[in-house]
């Protein structure tokens, strides 16, 4: 009998499997046509089940470059860092060779152009010690820092997978990190990226490493889908493919249109 019970489960997993890799057959040709490797997971809320193209790569954790900028904020805001997202921090004078960069930020004006020395000086402020226990409570990738207290996330320990990330924003969503709930609301507010009368995309990307990332959640009518993919990336030139992929396979699962 236990034996029977056994067989039925592995069956039963292995159709799960089956079912999810079938769903997921069609997104492969958009990084094919793109000529890049990656992975893309879809996690649909309402049904709690989860889409994954290229399984073994969605479990390799990759330094998160700036999609770290989402628990960076809340970090920053929750530890007063600084004051608000329309709080200045004043540009150091230092010519980044990106002018949008080369003038005096808020938080409202650096998360969508991802300036780097603007959440580098959040980070400095903020601290190690600080830095480090929220990156533990938020339970983020592998949680490790080391004492490059403003690079961990670009090329220091700090590493998260594709299936992590989800996670962390499944609990963003529903407001279950360990932030003030107002502070949650307004990093996922100045995350808006694209919004129609259908729906609402809540992203953010990143580069450092080689790997290319798009992270984040789509709000529609009756669902909130969370997606989380990266791909190779060698060259900045190839930054417009990761929302190329994201679009193309959130219209693929008429998420979108």
């Amino acid at each position: 009998m236990r034996k029977l019970i056994i067989m039925f489960a592995l069956v039963f997993v292995g159709l799960i499997s089956y079912n999810q890799n079938k769903n997921t057959d069609n997104w492969g040709k958009f990084f094919q046509d793109n000529n890049v490797n990656g992975t893309f997971v879809l996690k649909n809320l309402n049904s709690n089940k989860t889409l994954i193209y290229n399984q073994e790569r969605s479990d390799k954790e990759f330094v998160p470059a700036s999609t770290f900028k989402i628990l960076n904020s809340m970090i920053a805001l929750q530890v007063s860092s600084i004051k608000s997202i329309d709080d200045t921090i004043k540009w150091d004078g230092v010519d980044r060779e990106y002018k949008p960069w080369n003038k005096d930020q808020t938080m409202k004006s650096a998360f969508p152009i991802s300036c780097v020395w603007f959440y580098q000086e959040l980070a400095r402020r903020t601290g190690q010690e600080k830095m480090q226990k929220m990156i533990t409570e938020s339970n983020y990738g592998n949680k490790k820092i080391d004492n490059k207290i403003d690079r961990f996330w670009l090329d220091g320990k700090l590493a998260i997978s594709a299936n992590e990330q989800i996670d962390f924003l499944e609990r963003l969503v529903n407001n279950k990190l360990p932030f003030d709930k107002n502070i949650q609301k307004t990093v996922k507010n100045i995350m808006i990226t694209d919004s129609t009368e259908n729906y609402i995309i809540h992203s953010k990307t990143g580069w450092s490493n080689n790997i290319g990332w798009n992270v984040g959640y789509i709000e529609t009518k009756n669902n909130i889908w969370i997606f989380a993919m990266n791909i190779d990336m060698n060259d900045m030139k190839m930054a417009n493919i990761r929302k190329t992929i994201t679009y193309d396979i959130l219209k693929e699962q008429k998420i979108i249109e």
